[in-house]
């Protein structure tokens, strides 16, 4: 049965402000840094949950295998597949995270970034993520981390029943190593940093942080929650189990 996804707040409704968005963040390659440290996808099989227009997709695609991109959003998925048009490796499906079109065992590494996997209430993707990946396989879910200033201060101040340590909580239970990577935004004038900051926040505690935000930079940190699926036992027959 579909489940319908929850509408996100910024990109559903501002895919264009949210587009410059994903042109400043980690500016320096650090999240992408500290996921190849991970894992190496070059030649893998790779799922990205919650891709939204497909930013990230043609990043996995120079040295991955192939690279298919979730999404729920229909003008999302449009955008995206017009993104990746000429990517002979990327396709785009219209799915959510509770019920992935694609086969058991048949991915490498499944990554998700800001997208529904945001603590307790995300057990079903887990599920999902852990059946369609194939043993040794990891599962890699980056998230803003609310423990960091500023970023993290205006974050709580919008959300006041979030609760980071509750969420880290949840996924070292469920056998996640976290990793707290920070980044740094970098936006090319003060118009697009404003636009996105306006998106982001209820507009007090966006007015607050332009206020505060000096120049073209903004310090954010994320946190690296990765989960390695168990190799298993080779049994008679050749099958892990």
């Amino acid at each position: 049965m579909r489940v319908s996804p929850v509408p996100s707040p910024n990109i559903w409704h501002w895919p264009e402000v949210y587009e410059r968005e994903n042109r400043a963040q980690d500016a320096a390659g650090a999240i992408w840094a500290a996921l190849r440290e991970v894992t190496d996808w070059a030649g893998a099989d790779v799922v990205d949950v919650g891709c939204g227009d497909g930013y990230h997709l043609p990043m996995f695609a120079r040295t991955a295998r192939t690279v298919t991109g979730i999404e729920p959003h229909p003008p999302l998925v449009a955008r995206a597949e017009q993104r990746v048009a000429g990517f002979e490796n990327i396709k785009v499906r219209e799915a959510g995270a509770e019920l992935l079109p694609l086969k058991e065992s048949s991915a490498d590494l499944v990554h998700a970034r800001t997208a529904y996997f945001f603590g307790p209430g995300c057990e079903p993707g887990l599920a999902e993520a852990d059946r369609v990946l194939r043993p040794g396989g990891v599962l890699a879910i980056v998230d803003l981390d609310g423990t960091r200033g500023p970023y993290g201060d205006w974050m709580r101040a919008d959300l006041p029943r979030y609760r980071p340590a509750e969420v880290e909580r949840f996924f070292e239970r469920r056998g996640f190593t976290l990793r707290r990577v920070d980044t740094e935004w970098r936006f090319p004038d003060r118009d697009s940093l404003e636009a996105v900051l306006a998106i982001e926040f209820s507009a007090p505690v966006a007015r607050r942080a332009i206020a505060a935000t000096e120049g073209l930079t903004l310090p954010v940190g994320y946190r690296l929650h990765t989960r390695r699926k168990p190799s298993g036992l080779l049994v008679p027959g050749g099958r892990i189990r």
